[in-house]
């Protein structure tokens, strides 16, 4: 026999067993309900009640067993049981019994009912007592604190009282000895001294050290998912040194990304210590804007790109072209999503976006609706030793699309800004400065609804400074950092694109859109938590080096400038900047001397050349080392 049989009948089994005990109860339940009816004296003048509940009862369990047939209570998993399988019950019940109060009066004894009708009532509510008090009674068996604290597993210390902190309890006790959980820890007054599932609230997360050392706890499991990146920060630091392994449950952005699958606890990762209150998307508006239309999505290959790629492609577009300089990157986002979204049909486009020729041919081959232009260079260092090949790609690049995009009569067309792009020091910033300039212009001459969509460090990013970390960290350091006081904006790459798209809907022409990238983060900080989260001690294990700042970085950034004025959006982490007017003269000047072929300038000249149109800009040249103590 194989397997599938032997599942097959096992269930079988499990149903007729189900059946056994149901048709026991509902025959018990009647007989009780009688001797509560008559309180417990069957005198000779209540025995044909007796005789008629015998002639009714085999029709009743038969009706009985069909209601709970078809409301489905064999076919649920009762170790799971909660309000909605009581519900079953007391529905399926309340039919059973309203067809057999029917049956009773018009046919087994037309015109009157063969018992008092508060039996029927008792026996009703005996069977959705019985019935539901059997389910659950495996529940409790395996679930009850008393039997969690009669295994040997290892002792676990859960953060966090609330919702989330009782699901990580109940599967603990699910688990059959592997972790015994000994209570918790949370901030709340209200909840110390009082128990949650039979596990008391031991104390503030302060108390954590003492009770590790004190209970012998071998895990700490974090369950408080929607809380802000500090407050994880925060407790990651207090449990360092107590030799407890650390553990998390997941917030959302793991549920968008796919990556909870069966076990919801997982290790702590940088991405906890730098989140924020889970993005909010309107569904319905982004649907409205991206289904059946002909999506282009330039940079297709890179990391933005590719997750907008993803997302994109989950609301359905008639068509998705994908717009690349890199072949590789290109096949590899197009193998996925046929793999992912087979009912998505994709185009595939080799082409530099300075090509004026390569990108006319595409949006005349395509005619796209919605642009989102995510191709850039974006290394700050590496731009300022190749200035002209930023301006080049960034600002030509971007004025080369809007043009087709107007020319094509596109709908909306999206740019992927920066941060660095505010009061910038760098060619890359400035380059992204201009490129959010040509949005504001063409706003004004197109149709099609330009804007601009402003944002930070996108944490896994290609270049980004958390994988550089991760293997420092994995070569055993040093972990170099530039200055110790030096802070960036971070966001999950999933979070960031979602707000993108989100702006999309928001956009009506012109806006620059900047997303709440929630507090400043010290890179210092995130390299000490990286080793941290690595089981390794800082100074001790791996070293930190501060290098010094490199050609064009700044030691803070910005989302807005001084003289930008900020409004709302109805999305609360969607801001619009509004910038001063542009000089349209110096930039369409601007625009026609960088987009000469045989332009191919020096720093010096490059420098010069943007101060056509940002007279402030001046290119940081970077600090020496610094030497810390």
């Amino acid at each position: 026999m194989n397997s599938v049989m032997k599942k097959a009948l096992r269930r079988i089994m499990r149903t007729f067993v189900l059946m056994g005990i149901d048709t026991l109860i509902i025959n018990l339940a009647l007989f009780l309900a009688l001797w509560l009816r008559f309180e417990s004296i069957f005198s000779p003048r209540y025995i044909s009640y007796v005789e008629e509940a015998l002639r009714l009862a085999p029709l009743a369990t038969c009706v009985y067993i069909i209601c709970f047939y078809f409301f489905r209570l064999y076919h649920r998993l009762w170790r799971y049981a909660s309000i909605g399988e009581l519900l079953s019950i007391i529905g399926a019940t309340l039919v059973g019994t309203m067809a057999l109060v029917s049956w009773a009066y018009f046919r087994m004894a037309p015109g009157r009912f063969p018992l008092p009708r508060s039996v029927f009532i008792l026996w009703a509510l005996l069977i959705v007592a019985l019935v539901g008090a059997s389910r659950l009674f495996w529940r409790l068996l395996r679930e009850h604190p008393f039997s969690a604290f009669m295994r040997n597993g290892q002792a676990v210390l859960i953060v966090g009282a609330g919702d989330a902190g009782a699901m990580v309890a109940r599967e603990l006790f699910s688990r059959n000895g592997e972790m015994r959980p000994i209570g918790f820890v949370d901030d709340d007054p209200l909840k110390q001294g009082r128990r949650l599932y039979g596990l008391p609230v031991l104390g503030t997360r302060e108390d954590i050290p003492r009770l590790v050392e004190q209970f012998g706890v071998e895990e700490i499991i974090i369950a408080m998912p929607s809380v802000r990146g500090r407050v994880i920060r925060e407790i990651v630091e207090i449990c360092h040194g107590t030799g407890a392994r650390l553990r998390i449950l997941p917030g959302m952005y793991d549920l968008i990304e796919g990556k909870v699958k069966v076990d919801p606890i997982r290790e702590v990762q940088i991405e906890d210590i730098l989140g924020r209150e889970p993005v909010k998307v309107d569904l319905q508006a982004i649907a409205g804007y991206l289904s059946g239309e002909v999506v282009l999505i330039t940079g297709a290959g890179g990391s933005i790109g590719s997750e907008l790629c993803r997302q994109v492609a989950s609301f359905q577009p008639k068509l998705l072209v994908l717009l690349g300089r890199g072949e590789n990157s290109i096949y590899e986002i197009q193998y996925e999503l046929s793999s992912s979204f087979p009912g998505v049909k994709l185009a595939q486009v080799i082409a530099d976006v300075r090509d004026y020729a390569a990108i006319d041919h595409t949006f005349r081959k395509y005619r796209p609706t919605v642009v989102f232009h995510a191709a850039a260079h974006k290394h700050v260092p590496l731009m300022e030793v190749n200035p002209a090949e930023a301006v080049k790609n960034n600002v030509v690049g971007t004025w080369v699309v809007a043009q087709a995009a107007n020319k094509y009569k596109s709908k909306i067309f999206i740019l992927i800004s920066t941060d660095k792009a505010v009061n910038p020091t760098s060619i890359m910033g400035a380059s992204k400065r201009v490129a959010e300039m040509i949005v504001q212009y063409m706003s004004k001459k197109s149709s099609t609804r330009f804007a601009a969509v402003r944002f930070g460090n996108v944490l896994g990013s290609r270049g980004s400074v958390v994988p550089l970390f991760r293997r420092q960290i994995a070569q055993g350091g040093p972990v170099t950092v530039t200055h110790p006081e030096m802070t960036r904006y971070f966001m999950t790459i999933p979070e960031a694109v979602q707000l993108v798209i989100q702006a999309g809907a928001l956009a009506r022409g012109g806006e620059i859109f900047v997303l709440d990238m929630g507090e400043p983060v010290k890179i210092v900080d995130l390299a000490r938590n990286m080793i941290i989260l690595s089981g390794y001690e800082p100074e001790e294990d791996i070293k930190i080096v501060f290098t010094g700042i490199r050609p064009g970085e700044k030691l803070h950034e910005e989302l807005f400038t001084a003289e930008e004025r900020i409004d709302t959006t109805s999305h609360e982490r969607i801001l619009i900047a509004h910038p001063e007017e542009i000089d349209e003269v110096s930039l369409e000047n601007f625009l026609r001397l960088v987009s000469k072929p045989d332009w191919k300038p020096e720093m010096a000249e490059v420098e010069e050349a943007l101060r056509m149109v940002l007279p402030e800009f001046r290119v940081q040249k970077g600090y020496k080392k610094v030497q810390v103590g």
